[in-house]
């Protein structure tokens, strides 16, 4: 039996993946044991230029034939967005159809309903690409490691920002320099806001708990920061004091509720994240029975991100020629999300203040006053003024924000210079 695939999205991934079916349709037959064809690529253009020629009738303007060709009986999302993509993919859902997908965004705003939709209609919604690129997580968290009880995913999983840090780290390059390198390079659109400030990371970071812990997060749910702000000196201090930084996503489970955040973390130089560089992504996983999983590699691209989502198509397909009704391949059931600022966390902070006698005594007083403790401190003076940097121990998120807050309102502190959360060794 033939397959018929019809995609929805003719950019870089769409464009690569319609390309390889027409291309490797034999290869990918005599390997999968499926004969997958391309029905349709919906594209926004049909006059516009392409890297491929593709054969009379493939291109359409009009997603709907998609959705509704009977012909069509596996459909590809990669248009990206909300809408329309939202409701196409409900439609051909609930029309019978299965459906692959790589809009995190779209997963994470949507994906319990869209799931529902599915498991309402006996097929399957597949979204591996929607995290990691070409690294396999999805798969492995909702089915491979269902029966383990995760306490821990940290993710390092927007290449954008992760190219621009390591720019900084390894070049000293400032924050500005950095990011216009990764926009020559293809790496950040003209407009990064959604890399540089969190948010593409937190759709991802919001679907990967789901998946582990078994609650629905919604995007909205992810408490999210940029690296906007993050200055070359910081880094250099991070450096002698053996962390570096990363734009991290956290997902945990406290025992007191589910935590979910994105932000700039400062990770022990030691650390097996600490090892991803570039535009490479990766995702660490922690359990009780497996203690320490790593998955990495490209999360970005046309063409690696086009492999996960032939990976799902030929998966999806196996399940359409075997003719039975697909089980759901994740349940979500009731759990608590706990609030950011009841959460402990470590922070490195940065003061510039008056260099004389007592100006130490009323900072560490300060801290103290507010819950949180001292792990180390290093003094850097210059003329009547000195730098001190502060390790902190863990303590509940919204006691580190008050004591901030109070540092900055002492009479010997001239500046709060930086403040960035730390991870502790493990």
């Amino acid at each position: 039996m033939t397959v018929g695939v019809g995609i929805l999205g003719g950019g870089t991934v769409g464009g690569a993946l319609a390309h390889r079916l027409l291309t490797e349709r034999q290869a990918i037959a005599d390997k999968a044991g499926l004969s997958l064809d391309l029905r349709y690529l919906a594209v926004r253009e049909l006059g516009k230029p392409r890297p491929y020629a593709f054969p009379a009738g493939v291109l359409t303007d009009r997603p709907e034939d998609v959705v509704n060709d009977p012909s069509v009986n596996l459909v590809v999302e990669l248009m990206g967005g909300m809408e329309p993509a939202g409701d196409l993919v409900l439609q051909a859902l609930k029309s019978g159809k299965p459906v692959v997908t790589a809009n995190k965004e779209l997963v994470a705003a949507r994906g319990k309903e869209l799931i529902e939709a599915a498991e309402a209609s006996g097929v399957s919604l597949l979204f591996e690409a929607a995290v990691g690129g070409a690294i396999p997580i999805i798969r492995p968290l909702s089915e491979s490691l269902a029966g383990e009880r995760i306490s821990e995913v940290l993710g390092i999983v927007n290449g954008t920002t992760n190219y621009i840090l390591t720019q900084m780290c390894d070049n000293g390059a400032p924050y500005s320099s950095a990011l216009a390198k990764a926009q020559d390079l293809g790496y950040a659109e003209a407009d990064p806001t959604a890399d540089v400030s969190g948010g593409d990371a937190a759709s991802k970071a919001a679907i990967l708990a789901s998946l582990s812990f078994g609650t629905w997060v919604g995007s909205e749910d992810v408490y999210r920061e940029g690296i906007e702000d993050l200055l070359a000196i910081d880094i250099s201090y991070a450096a002698d004091l053996g962390y570096l930084p990363k734009l991290l996503a956290v997902a945990s489970d406290t025992g007191e509720g589910v935590s979910v955040r994105v932000h700039t973390t400062l990770i022990p130089s030691d650390h097996p994240l600490a090892t991803v560089r570039g535009s490479q992504n990766a995702v660490y996983v922690k359990g009780p029975d497996v203690d320490e999983l790593l998955f990495a590699g490209p999360g970005a691209g046309g063409d690696p991100t086009a492999t996960a989502v032939l990976g799902d198509i030929i998966t999806s397909s196996r399940e359409l020629l075997a003719g039975a009704q697909v089980p759901p391949r994740v349940r979500f059931g009731p759990g608590r999300l706990r609030a950011f600022e009841e959460v402990e966390t470590s922070w490195y902070l940065r003061l510039e203040v008056m260099d004389k006698p007592g100006v130490l005594a009323q900072i560490a007083a300060t801290i103290g006053g507010n819950a949180v403790s001292i792990e180390s401190m290093v003094q850097l003076g210059r003329d009547d003024e000195a730098t001190l940097l502060f390790i902190t121990h863990p303590s509940p998120e919204a006691d580190h924000r008050k004591a901030i807050a109070a540092l900055g309102e002492l009479d010997v502190v001239r500046q709060v210079a930086a403040a960035i959360r730390v991870l502790p060794p493990t």
